[in-house]
């Protein structure tokens, strides 16, 4: 995914994840259209940009984030900031917050 203009200027701090959440299916598998208000809250998303990671309160350290951009993951199935960039609709969470990194088939 290329990033452009204010996406690309958007920094989150510390272990802070923006997502841009997938699209729901406008077709099931056998081509039958799914009306708008069936369609279910999609709970997938793609990283666009991530923080450096978490300050360990002793030390001052930075824990690493266990995503980065590109990565899908699951969110849960409330929570997070919605913010409008270029007109398109983004998710901020804390890293915490997600429920799970989906691996590469």
């Amino acid at each position: 995914m290329q990033a452009s203009g204010a996406l690309k200027r958007f920094l989150p701090l510390f272990d802070r994840v923006l997502v841009q959440r997938a699209e729901a299916a406008a077709k099931s598998k056998g081509g039958i259209l799914i009306p708008e208000q069936a369609k279910g809250k999609v709970r997938e998303g793609v990283v666009v940009a991530a923080g450096p990671g978490a300050r360990n309160e002793t030390t001052g350290q930075v824990l690493p984030m266990s995503v980065k951009v590109g990565d899908t993951v699951v969110l849960p199935e409330f929570g997070g900031a919605k913010i409008e960039l270029e007109e398109k609709e983004y998710f901020l969470f804390k890293e915490t917050e997600l429920v799970a990194k989906l691996g590469k088939e």
